[in-house]
């Protein structure tokens, strides 16, 4: 007999496979200057979003969309009634906003967390998830939260004080919350823009003689 939730594991073990490559993301951009990273991004979510639009209004593209990304593609993801955009899509158009919006060390540490923690909360909370923590499970949050504390280790710092690790944990324990509550907005936006957001008011409240967008770090 089939089962079918390993089925479905394997295949969110693939998806997030493939959601780790989107990690390239902050790590070009920590090397590269915010116009350069708008020269590559704006076109690829372009020709991304209309690709994904094309398939919900073209038959000839669905047929050929889905015969090569279907397998990949969530249930709501295949509701042409709701027309909603796949993850690449809203991963590309996240990180857009959030290089258009945030400074660049934000951007960095909110993006380089939504990679690693949604891919573990996912993978985790599918497995593992037993108890119930807003709409996913505390396994799956715990591990979300967990992999942030280590992506935020990781990413730059402007002083590296102890200041700069409690703006991002507290960031990393909103953006927890926001990918346990799934309100509707597809998590690709909604962890990234809530944990730069947290971010950018912390520091301006805790460090208000800085300006982000001016901060020239080791690579930035």
């Amino acid at each position: 007999m089939i089962d079918q939730r390993n089925i479905d594991y394997r295949a969110e073990v693939i998806r997030k496979s493939i959601h780790l490559c989107s990690l390239s993301i902050p790590i070009i951009y920590y090397f590269i200057s915010r116009e350069q990273a708008l020269l590559l991004l704006v076109p690829i979510t372009a020709a991304f979003l209309t690709v994904d639009l094309l398939r919900h209004y073209n038959e000839s593209a669905a047929k050929v969309f889905y015969g090569v990304f279907g397998w990949l593609l969530r249930s709501h993801e295949h509701d042409g009634k709701s027309k909603r955009l796949n993850g690449a899509t809203h991963v590309l158009i996240s990180a857009t906003l959030c290089v258009l919006v945030f400074p660049k060390l934000i951007t960095i540490t909110a993006f380089a967390v939504l990679i690693i923690s949604d891919s573990a909360a996912a993978l985790v909370g599918r497995r593992f998830g037993r108890k119930k923590f807003l709409n996913k499970s505390v396994e799956g949050s715990a591990a979300f939260f967990v992999s942030a504390l280590i992506v935020i280790a990781a990413t730059p710092k402007i002083s590296a004080g102890a200041g700069e690790y409690c703006i991002a944990i507290i960031a990393a324990a909103i953006g927890t919350v926001v990918e346990a509550s799934s309100v509707g907005i597809d998590d690709n936006l909604s962890i990234p823009i809530s944990i730069g957001t947290v971010m950018w008011v912390l520091y301006d409240l805790f460090y208000p003689s800085l300006n982000l967008h001016a901060q020239h770090l080791a690579g930035l």
